[in-house]
Order: C-alpha cells, then structure tokens, then sequence
C-alpha cells in the first residue's frame, strides 16, 4: 500500500465517515476535507472538523504509519504545527507539537470498506505494462472522452512553456519562434536539436530580408550547419559557398561552429540536405507565415501552405557532387501532420494564452483533422482496445502515458478511479 492510496480515500471519503473515532475514542465530524495542492508541506490545506465538541480548522497530514512523522523530519518543520489530524493507516505513536499537545489521530484502516482496498490491490497488481491494461477497455467512452480532453490540454500546456522561453529569447518575435520550431521539427528527433541552433544561430530579420532569394537562405542554412565546410567541385556548392560568406559579411555574422549534422540511419528523403532545403522554400514562399497559420482552423490549409518541394538542384541531388534520379521531394502529409501536431497547434495554444483567447474548441476540432499517430506506445494501447481514431486521441494517450502510466499515478488518473469506483 501507497500514501497516494490514503490520500484518495481522505479525498474522496471513500470509508465509513459518519462513524469516525480518533485513536483515543473522541467522535470526529468531517465538515471538509481541506484541499489536496501536492505542494510542500501537509498534504490537506484547509481542512474542517470537529473532535468531540470543538471545531478545528487547520491542515491534515497522512501516513502510512504514524512514525512515518518521524522518519520525514516533520517535528523539526514549522510548517506541519498546525496539523489538526494526524491520518494513519496505522498508529504506531503518538505525536506531539512543541507545545506538547497531541496531534489527534485516525486509523483509517478501521473504517475502510474491505471490497475497496481489494480493487485497490487488483488495480496495482504487477503489470506487464501499465496497471490497468486488462480493465481499461470497459472504461466508459464518455469518461475516456472527457478524459483525453483534459490529457490533451496538459500536453499543450507543457508544449507552451518551451515556447514562452524562446518568445522571450526573441523579444517577443513570434515569427522567429515559428521559425526555430519549424527547425526543429524538419530536423525529426536526429537532427532536430541541431536544426534548432541553426535556426537561432541565423537572426530573423536576416531571413526576412533575404526570403526573396531561395539559394540566399539555403546557403544561410547550409553554411551554419557546416555542410558547406568542405571543398567541392560541384558549381551549386561553389555559389552557396561563396553567398554564405558574402552574407557573413554583410550582416557582420559570426561563421558559427555547429556540431555535424546526421545523415546515418535515414531514408534518403529525410537526409538533412533535403530537410534543410525544404525549409528554405517554406521561407522563400511565405513572407509572415506565422500571421498566417496562427489562425487556421482548417487542415486542408495547412497542406496548401506547406505544399513544397526543394530547390532545383535537390531535385537530383541528396547529397553535393553525387547526381540522383530527379525526384521533386514534396512535403509529404504525414510530414506536415506531424508539423500540425508538434509546431501548429502549440503554437496556437501558446499564442491564445498570451492574448487571453479561448479557444480549446477550435484546437480540438484541427487536431481531429490529422490521422493518429503509429508507434510502440500506441500499438500496446491497441492491443490492451483502445483505438484511436485521430490524432488528439493518440496525443492524448501519450500523455496519459507518460505522465500518469509511467509514474504509477493511477489515484490522480479518472481511469485508476472509476476502476476503484466499480467494485463499491
């Protein structure tokens, strides 16, 4: 047994509360259980009873064991005076304050139905890869639904915060902010660091006033990566070359020393060349492009804005100085799916924040728009029944996942608790 599993029955009274005793035989009368912040100090603020004849107001610490007092220091934290319960699963001793007054305390293992620690032992049985996987799929769909919602959100929340630190990197630029995720994110997860610190090695403003060039940019982008450090025959090389430095000098831009970027274990199309590339267009045929897509509510426009292929030359090449079949190397929609799902919608999200907008409906509906997502994780959510039908619902489950799977967080998950629910 866990503490989180005390804290869920004190927060949701989930035992016998119009009979409670302390240990010392005093009736006790729950007007209100205080509230849960999980910050530090005692685990219940502002909590309400009343201990025989006498109302008390004040903060409520639960323990497995009440030596556990103890064994965390809390006699030596001033924070932890005005605890007015002490709840225990078990009471092992007493516990004073410094006025050497007794903390009353509960033993809530007395008053606990035996049916729900029995769910709650089911519940947290050893799992092959989350605990509930046998019983998630008889979760109601209208709980899941409202569930996902709320997993979703805190998603973007933690996708946001990123965000405002590059805004603020950029004095409030979001242009430029769209331009370093947009890197990233045409960087995938090999390159994507990578691609970032080109992209913010590069002032913006220089990539506004030079957008009008394609090869200006690309040489911008591949001089910073360091592609351009070697020495080739290739003409299309030479002039990148010699734009970059030209470049350089005009914007009194330092040559920046980037680690090399990775060409192993890709497919060719997504060899960084071709990415790179590929971003230079996007530049080269949107001015104010996050103006544009900050708005959009629709997918079929996001794939208008992003329908581009490489310069010329990356038609027939992958790579400088080896010629390849010509091939116009569109962006693909997976691609620009995973753009909408990683740079578009946070970045949505963020902006609305900052203006004070509301407009969770409209994110939910674009992400509705994109097919689901195909990986390891959600393959097992599949197999355990759950399916996902568009990409909020596999976002959601990443989430769910990640912060709530992974850390065992099952009484702070509305799966782990309806599940508790079911059996009483």
């Amino acid at each position: 047994m866990k503490e989180d599993f005390l804290h869920y029955l004190w927060k949701f009274k989930k035992f016998d509360s119009l009979n409670l005793k302390t240990f010392n035989g005093e009736i006790i009368t729950i007007l209100s259980v205080g509230q849960y912040l999980e910050l530090s100090g005692p685990d219940f603020f502002n909590a309400q009873i009343t201990i025989g004849n006498q109302k008390w107001a004040g903060n409520i610490e639960i323990h497995l064991k009440s030596s556990d007092w103890y064994v965390h220091h809390h006699e030596r934290d001033a924070a932890y005076e005005n605890v007015i319960l002490h709840v225990v699963w078990e009471h092992d001793t007493e516990i004073f304050r410094k006025n050497n007054t007794e903390i009353p305390v509960l033993e809530l293992k007395k008053y606990v139905d035996p049916l729900t620690i029995a769910n709650y032992q089911s519940l947290m049985l050893q799992k092959s890869w989350i605990f509930c996987e046998k019983q998630i799929k008889e979760i109601d769909s209208f709980l899941l639904e409202n569930w996902q919602e709320r997993l979703f959100f805190e998603r973007l929340e933690r996708k946001s915060n990123p965000i405002f630190e590059l805004l603020e990197q950029t004095h409030h630029d979001w242009e430029a902010v769209l331009f370093c995720l947009l890197a990233k994110n045409f960087g995938l997860n090999t390159n994507g660091e990578i691609f970032m610190k080109i992209a913010q090695s590069i002032p913006f403003s220089v990539i506004r006033k030079e957008s009008f060039e394609i090869e200006n940019l690309e040489a911008l982008f591949f001089g910073n990566s360091g592609l351009l450090n070697a020495e080739n025959e290739d003409n299309y090389f030479k002039d990148l070359k010699f734009r970059y430095f030209y470049l350089l000098h005009k914007y009194q831009m330092d040559k920046k020393i980037m680690e090399p970027v990775q060409f192993f274990k890709h497919r060719p199309d997504n060899f960084p060349t071709i990415r790179l590339s590929q971003l230079a267009n996007v530049y080269h045929k949107h001015q104010n492009l996050f103006s544009k897509i900050s708005t959009f509510k629709s997918l079929e426009n996001i794939y208008e804005v992003f329908a581009v292929s490489v310069s010329e030359y990356w038609q027939n090449h992958y790579q400088f100085d080896k010629e390849s079949p010509k091939k116009k190397k569109l962006l693909s929609k997976s691609f620009v799916d995973l753009l909408v799902i990683n740079t578009i919608i946070p970045l949505q999200f963020a902006y609305a924040k900052s203006q004070g907008k509301e407009i969770s409906e409209d994110l939910i509906y674009l992400l509705k728009q994109v097919a689901p997502e195909k990986n390891a994780v959600l393959d097992k959510f599949i197999s355990f029944g759950l399916h996902s039908k568009n990409a909020f619902e596999t976002q959601s489950l990443l989430q769910l996942k990640n912060e709530y799977c992974i850390k065992s967080k099952c009484l702070e998950c509305a799966i782990g608790i309806e599940l508790l629910k079911k059996v009483n």
